[in-house]
């Protein structure tokens, strides 16, 4: 008889585990009563392992009060922005909507925060590049436009900070340092 294909295996394997961990979740849910079963098997992560990489992310508190300090930096010079906060992977972790802000400024903090995370560079910066590499501008959630700035541990970008909506990009920019300043008290 011929031997199983190794992926013939592997996958013979998770459907087996599937329907073990299908089974075990439906018996569990029938007897709610009863001590749950212990696993079958812990999986441990060995720290020191070559094929793991740990990475740093902003917290959402963090997030949230670097969001708010960028909003009352604008506040306080009577500019009506949106403010957005990304992590490291470009997600979004906060938006704040300032009372006043025009429409486009919400989903503009966003890409300045994303475009400043990505390339772990004020946006304004970026923006001179387009010079020498117009095409920069094609990359899909990009905007170099001066706003956005990156959150820096040990010079490495784990997040960014976008704002938009005041009459100039350097303003935004302004705000944006703000709320990275706010982290660091």
């Amino acid at each position: 008889m011929k031997k199983p294909s190794l992926r013939t295996r592997v996958l013979t394997g998770a459907v087996a585990v599937a329907a073990l961990g299908a089974g075990t979740f439906g018996a569990m849910s029938a007897s709610a009563s009863a001590p749950a079963a212990a696993p079958a098997a812990a999986v441990r992560a060995d720290a020191a392992n070559r094929n793991l990489q740990q990475s740093t992310h902003l917290t959402v508190g963090a997030a949230t009060r670097a969001a708010q300090a960028a909003l009352d930096a604008a506040k306080k010079e009577n500019q009506r922005v949106s403010v957005a906060v990304v992590d490291r992977n470009g997600n979004t972790l906060v938006t704040l909507r300032g009372d006043g802000a025009g429409p486009q400024a919400y989903e503009s903090a966003v890409k300045k925060a994303y475009t400043a995370v990505s390339w772990n560079a004020p946006t304004s910066e970026l923006a001179e590049r387009l010079e020498q590499a117009p095409n920069l501008k094609d990359i899909p959630g990009t905007l170099f436009l001066a706003g956005g700035a990156p959150v820096q541990v040990k010079g490495a970008p784990v997040a960014g900070i976008g704002v938009a909506g005041a009459p100039s990009g350097d303003l935004d920019e302004k705000f944006a340092k703000a709320g990275i300043a706010a982290l660091a008290k």
